[in-house]
């Protein structure tokens, strides 16, 4: 070991708030790993934890301390790489967190074809769980994130965005399936299964639904976007999703997808994004590269079956720029070609 242990148990108890849920992901005695603490804590002279009722929480020690131990896990995990490909041959790891809709919707066959392509490439893909997909890029935990409606965060840099238009889903053969975009007032005649409140999604869907005269009622709401499609499916309502999160169903003919008909349109931006002043290693280059052109090429195809407009285009920051600014709150990272 190049690095001491204690490391380890810090980083995971950061990680689960929790020294018992840290000791038992590490397999290791609670008593070791509250050693380890006490021990690091004495060295530098202040209190790494905030010691709650109900769990650990960083002081601002902690927080300085905390981003110094994941850049050195994250550079001996580089070194481990290194040292692996000359034994195995392997061209590098990607760790990337994405939304749970796009890691069950077209992602998986994306992956797939580069893994194909870079067989000696680990891919590591995490969700994002309910919780802001951001957060594991700055804390350095993942090198890129894929999100909707990620704000500009001190921290990240924006390789791309693309613009994605929210629609109506529904089960094949329903009465509103039509040519060309659905009025959302005939949306809301039936019953809905809506994502809930509090989700980025909501409010997009909140403003689409904001200028009609009457209030919306959904049937059910969560937050698991699994969950809308099967119901769909099952004919229990219809839903507002993006059409990157239902492309692989309607392929399949399971469901179907209408755009909103104007001016209730309205927009998820779609953001590729990685840690400011982190530069991106080969394959993770290499990967982004790929699913930029992957994504491009999806947003043509929903532009050919009318579920995009045609002057929508995407933005990406050329991954030779991948050292420029990054985002501030108020600044929009790479420059979008929208409307």
């Amino acid at each position: 070991m190049l690095h001491s242990r204690r490391l380890l148990y810090i980083n995971e108890i950061a990680r689960c708030g929790s020294i018992r849920k840290a000791a038992a992901r590490l397999n290791v005695a609670s008593s070791a790993v509250n050693r380890q603490i006490l021990a690091l804590e004495e060295e530098i002279g202040a209190p790494l934890f905030e010691r709650l009722p109900r769990g650990l929480r960083l002081t601002a020690a902690g927080e300085l301390c905390i981003e110094h131990i994941r850049d050195v896990l994250k550079n001996y995990e580089r070194l481990e790489g290194r040292i692996r490909s000359l034994k195995m041959q392997q061209a590098g790891k990607v760790r990337m967190v994405t939304t749970v809709g796009l890691a069950a919707g077209p992602l998986p066959e994306i992956i797939a074809r580069f893994l194909s392509e870079h067989p000696r490439v680990f891919v590591q893909l995490r969700n994002d769980t309910g919780g802001t997909t951001a957060s594991p890029v700055v804390s350095g935990e993942v090198d890129i994130g894929l999100g909707f409606n990620i704000p500009a965060t001190p921290g990240i840099r924006t390789l791309g965005n693309f613009d994605i238009p929210i629609g109506v889903v529904l089960p094949p053969g329903h009465h509103l399936i039509g040519p060309g975009p659905i009025n959302l007032a005939d949306v809301t005649q039936e019953k809905l299964v809506l994502a809930q409140p509090g989700t980025s999604l909501r409010e997009v869907i909140n403003l689409a639904f904001a200028r009609l005269p009457i209030s919306v009622e959904p049937v059910l709401e969560t937050n698991a976007s699994e969950m809308l499609k099967q119901l769909v499916k099952c004919g229990t309502g219809l839903t507002l999703l993006n059409p990157l999160d239902v492309i692989t169903e309607c392929r399949r003919g399971e469901l179907v997808f209408r755009p909103i008909a104007e001016p209730h349109a309205r927009y998820q931006q779609m953001k590729l994004f990685a840690r400011a002043r982190a530069p991106l290693d080969a394959a993770t280059s290499l990967f982004v590269e790929y699913l930029l052109a992957e994504l491009l090429g999806l947003v043509q195809e929903l532009q050919a079956k009318g579920h995009i407009p045609p002057d929508v285009k995407p933005a990406a920051e050329p991954i030779s720029h991948r050292d420029s600014k990054a985002d501030r709150p108020g600044d929009p990272g790479a420059a979008r070609q929208t409307p």
